[in-house]
């Protein structure tokens, strides 16, 4: 059975699928990976999510608040065996879901040039690329999408259909 738990970044079966993520990461990246470690603590995070199957931690993500108006969904992560499957998209939508329901009206992202698969999920789900934001700004290997949210008075790129 496919659940999903909403949680905060104090939750170990996050903790430990990020640990995963890191390792994961580290092994891509190379020698840019502190760069991208220093902004990519999970100290404080009130808004992940863990997917389970069969009461098994398989998949995370999370989103911390930017602005009033705006989310960054961070640590996004499906562990190797389960890729492929749709779990990625689904914590993606409840991530969506949830930033609605807090009256948000965007989701930014960065990922990287050495993750194609998450460029693509992104790119499937309806985000767009913006220019590099923030710390992230002049660095090559970054790239940053953007995807507005609907609700109440607001227009926006929408949610993906499943």
């Amino acid at each position: 059975m496919n659940i999903y738990k909403r949680t905060s970044s104090d939750d170990p079966d996050f903790q430990n699928l990020v640990s995963l993520l890191d390792i994961d990461l580290a092994s891509r990246d190379g020698d840019e990976h502190l760069f991208y470690a220093q902004f990519n603590k999970i100290d404080n995070i009130r808004h992940a999510i863990v997917w389970y199957l069969d009461r098994k931690p398989i998949g995370c993500g999370a989103f911390k608040e930017l602005s009033v108006h705006q989310v960054e969904i961070k640590r996004m992560f499906i562990v190797p065996e389960f890729r492929g499957k749709g779990y990625a998209f689904n914590i993606l939508k409840q991530l969506e879901l949830w930033a609605i329901e807090l009256n948000y009206s965007q989701c930014v992202l960065e990922t990287g040039k050495k993750q194609p698969e998450a460029i693509k999920l992104y790119t499937r789900a309806g985000y767009m690329i913006i220019k590099n934001y923030g710390q992230y700004e002049n660095i090559e290997n970054s790239v940053c999408k953007a995807k507005s949210l609907p609700g109440p008075g607001r227009s926006g790129l929408g949610l993906p259909q499943s």
